[in-house]
């Protein structure tokens, strides 16, 4: 029996610290569920924000990587705008080096004829024609050798036309037709005013105005003449015409000079011999005028 209580008791005994344990176990299992769940919690909040976080970065990501492509492609436009303006400029500075060419090219195949044409011209030795188309070749487009010989060509035109025209009013002084006269001798001097025989044309068409009656401009190429240096052959003639000149306009003073002139510079010149005799007769004219002037005052 004793045997048996002590069983019943070790029995319960165990009984009591089965529950005990069992109680333990259970608290320990809610515990260690309240554990887990906490954990769980923590662990989806967790992946919220990591799959937040994850969200934002691919957002950053994507963004920064618009934008830097963005950059990059608008930089890449700017190069090829760029290189689009550097080579419409080019083929406006072409476009106008060709037209500029053609231009030229035309203005060459122009004066080629015109040279052609002009050419013809001087072959045919129609120096009137040369003379008067040569201010409109010498503005096309020639080569400097043709520039050259249509300069000469024309320099020597002009001279033969100028010494022409100076033989032809020698031919009309002679016929007395001193108007035309006068005429060639001016053209003479237009076309070539610098060659040698213009000092005797000048003299010829002062003595032509002389006839005319107009020997205010006779005087003026008198003393052209006079002045110049190239022919001093006719200096004295063209003082002593001077001299004539001022006297029929009633220019004593200016005549007595010129006559005084000629005595003292070609002492020598048959001229100078009816210069003396004639500024003395000029010399009692004025003071014949001169007694006059101061009788009537």
């Amino acid at each position: 029996m004793r045997d048996a209580d002590e069983e019943i008791r070790e029995i319960k005994k165990e009984i009591i610290e089965s529950r005990g344990l069992i109680i333990k176990t259970n608290n320990l299992v809610n515990s260690l569920g309240a554990d887990i769940k906490s954990i769980a919690k923590r662990q989806a909040g967790y992946e919220r924000r990591f799959n937040w976080n994850g969200a934002v970065f691919l957002v950053t990501v994507a963004a920064l990587s618009f934008v830097g492509l963005k950059l990059a492609s608008d930089a890449r436009i700017r190069e090829i705008e760029s290189a689009m303006t550097r080579l419409r400029e080019q083929v406006a500075e072409l476009e106008g080096e060709l037209t500029e060419e053609t231009r030229r090219a035309e203005e060459r195949a122009r004066a080629e004829n015109r040279a052609g044409e002009f050419y013809e011209l001087i072959r045919e030795q129609r120096r009137a024609e040369v003379v008067e188309q040569y201010p409109q070749i010498a503005q096309e487009n020639l080569s400097p050798a043709e520039a050259a010989f249509f300069r000469d060509t024309y320099d020597r035109f002009r001279l033969d036309l100028s010494i022409a025209a100076y033989q032809s009013g020698l031919e009309l002084m002679r016929t007395g037709r001193y108007a035309e006269a006068a005429e060639k001798f001016q053209e003479s001097v237009r076309l070539r005013d610098e060659a040698a025989h213009i000092p005797a044309v000048k003299f010829q068409l002062a003595r032509a105005l002389r006839q005319l009656g107009r020997q205010s401009e006779a005087i003026v190429y008198a003393r052209q003449v006079v002045e110049q240096q190239t022919d001093r052959e006719l200096q004295d003639d063209a003082t002593w015409l001077l001299a004539r000149c001022a006297e029929e306009l009633d220019d004593i003073d200016t005549a007595r000079e010129a006559l005084r002139t000629l005595i003292r510079r070609w002492p020598r010149s048959a001229l100078a011999r009816d210069a003396r005799p004639h500024l003395r007769e000029l010399t009692r004219r004025a003071i014949r005028g001169r007694s006059s002037a101061g009788t009537s005052n």
